[in-house]
Formats: C-alpha cells, sequence, structure tokens
C-alpha cells in the first residue's frame, strides 16, 4: 500500500509496513533523502511535518534550496502509433511536437482528476 501526503508544498510517499508494525516515508521532489515514521497515522504525519521543518532549516542554514531543481527536459517513450498521431495533430495545428506534448502535459495536470491513468 503507498499514499501520499502534502504539507508546506511537500509531497511524501507513505508506506506500511506489516513486519515492522510502523509507517514510513520520505519527502518527494527534494535533492537529498529524508525520510520518516510513526506507528500510527498521527504520529507519521507529525514525523513528516517535523521532518519538513528541520529540512527547511538546515537548508536555510546551509544557504542550499531546499526543491529539487528540475531541467525542463526528459526523455518519454511511447509506441510509434502514438508518437505518429501527436506529430499529425502537431502538424495540423501549426505548432511542434515538443509544443503539442507541452499542452498535452498542462491539460493532464490541470485535469488530472478527470484522467484514468490506469
Amino acid at each position: 500500500m503507498t499514499n501520499f501526503i502534502k504539507y508546506k508544498n511537500y509531497l511524501a510517499t507513505i508506506n506500511f509496513s506489516p513486519e515492522d508494525e510502523v509507517f514510513f516515508g520520505k519527502i518527494f521532489g527534494i535533492d537529498d533523502v529524508v525520510t520518516f515514521e510513526g506507528t500510527s497515522v498521527e504520529e507519521v504525519k507529525n514525523a513528516f511535518h517535523e521532518a519538513v521543518d528541520d529540512y527547511l532549516i538546515t537548508c536555510q542554514e546551509l544557504n542550499k534550496k531546499p526543491q529539487k531543481s528540475y531541467k525542463g527536459t526528459f526523455n518519454v517513450r511511447v509506441p510509434v502509433t502514438l508518437h505518429k498521431e501527436a506529430a499529425f495533430i502537431a502538424t495540423q495545428k501549426s505548432i511542434t511536437l515538443n509544443e503539442f506534448i507541452k499542452a498535452a502535459i498542462a491539460y493532464a495536470v490541470k485535469h488530472e482528476g478527470d484522467i484514468d491513468f490506469a
């Protein structure tokens, strides 16, 4: 089971270990590895909040950017037919394939709740 929680614009993955009877998590979207744990939902939430707050204080003390820096480029592998269809639509709209993909991602982010990602 994997779930997510948010605090101060930070997202964390939350997992449960039945063997250890503990919830554990990791902050997403930062360059460092920051983990936390708790034996109840309340404990793991509090541990996450404390981990974020401590991380932000440490970054400030070290004069370091707390957020992960994204370059804005990444490789995407898609089926050949999807690549072809996207290129056709981009051509018909007189835009580049890159512009089409940016628009598609922006749409998906804005309408994330309406999209079936299964």
